[in-house]
């Protein structure tokens, strides 16, 4: 708090965070308990009102002045509104009293139009700071914003009606907008798609909480308890030098936590076909059970020789053109023949490992060769 000279006409803002309304440094509570009554603009929006009223304090609306022809200059700084509070303030503190004043989101002018009448009347504006904000503190606003917006009663009726089943589709939507935004590498689009991402994870742990079933803090306290056992060589005593030994490190705390056994447990068929395809068989990967498919010599060259410079990714991307168009051409929708294929591969691969289980065999032991020969043991049994 400035200022020394207590025997100058001196009004007193103690400044406030609506993410955080009852968050406030001990200078701040002092200064409000030295007031017969707190001044606000509107004791009812005010956010910290009732954390004050809590506290045993005394509220007041601050009832602003009339302007007179010199106090409408348009040199002067703050709105009008702002110049009526500050002339309310003034005045009080010219009559002796030191007013106490608890600054709100829309108090953002009345400081510097108190500071216009500081001179002229030889008034002393002591202001509060508001202690340092955590990181993640608009993450609070957000969440009180969606629990009045499902307020059964004041809330909005879209808002409220909406359950877990009726939001997925956004959560797609605004998941592939995404993507796009990062694909673009606009840091402006990708904070606003970010935000409308956390919206959806906002929303649906308030649907939750609605049904009384959990909360935005339980979601929040699971993933980061999560991360937590997930890196032991951060947080504990464990130990990963590299990228690939934390992926390693991941998995296997993933297996043990979840208790899964089968190699592709925990991959969503919902995912897209492509997707799908790549999971499972990057799950099979780790299992030593890698198949080839009977095209893939003669894929593998037609992608070299489309590759102009190396560039794989755009012959790849040609090649995917190409197959969309052959598959229109022949009346086959390409997503559901991969997801038809990402099937077929899933049942073929956990039989495989089913067989190599029973027999004794440790794939990772095998030649290509060898876990070629078992995978085409099993299509000819079929």
């Amino acid at each position: 708090m400035n200022g020394s000279d207590h025997t100058q006409p001196r009004v007193v803002l103690v400044e406030t965070s609506d993410a955080l309304p009852g968050l406030l440094p001990f200078q701040a509570w002092d200064a409000l308990g030295t007031a017969e009554v707190v001044l606000l603009r509107d004791v009812d929006a005010h956010p910290s009102a009732p954390h004050l009223y809590a506290a045993g304090l005394d509220l007041a609306e601050l009832e602003p002045a009339s302007l007179e022809r010199g106090d409408l200059d348009l040199t002067r700084p703050g709105a009008p509104d702002d110049r009526r509070l500050a002339k309310a303030l003034t005045s009080r503190a010219l009559g002796g009293e030191v007013p106490v004043y608890l600054l709100g989101s829309a108090d953002g002018g009345l400081a510097p139009a108190l500071a216009g009448m500081a001179a002229e009347h030889g008034l002393q504006i002591e202001l509060v700071f508001l202690a340092p904000l955590p990181e993640g503190t608009e993450l609070l606003r957000l969440v009180e914003v969606m629990r009045r917006l499902r307020d059964p009663e004041h809330g909005c009726p879209w808002d409220a009606e909406q359950d877990h089943g009726t939001l997925v589709t956004y959560l797609l939507e605004e998941t592939y907008e995404l993507v796009e935004a990062i694909e673009a590498g606009s840091d402006v689009d990708i904070a606003e798609e970010l935000g409308d991402v956390l919206l959806q994870v906002v929303f649906h742990a308030r649907i939750a909480s609605d049904r009384q079933a959990f909360g935005i803090d339980e979601v929040a306290r699971g993933i980061a308890d999560k991360l937590e056992r997930r890196h032991p060589h951060v947080f504990a005593d464990g130990d990963a030098e590299t990228a690939d030994d934390v992926r390693v490190s991941w998995e296997k705390l993933k297996a043990e936590e979840k208790g899964r056994t089968g190699p592709f447990e925990g991959v969503p068929e919902t995912m897209a076909g492509l997707m799908l395809l790549e999971a499972l068989q990057g799950k099979a990967a780790k299992r030593a059970l890698v198949h080839e498919p009977n095209a893939l010599p003669e894929l593998r060259q037609l992608v070299e020789h489309l590759a102009a410079d190396g560039e794989h990714e755009a012959a790849i991307g040609a090649l995917a053109e190409a197959l969309v168009h052959v598959s229109r051409e022949v009346g086959v929708d390409p997503e559901v023949a991969a997801r038809s294929a990402a099937r077929r591969f899933r049942s073929h691969a956990e039989e495989v490992l089913r067989i190599a289980t029973e027999r004794g065999i440790d794939l990772a032991e095998q030649s290509p060769d060898e876990r070629a020969a078992l995978w085409d043991e099993h299509a000819r049994s079929r």
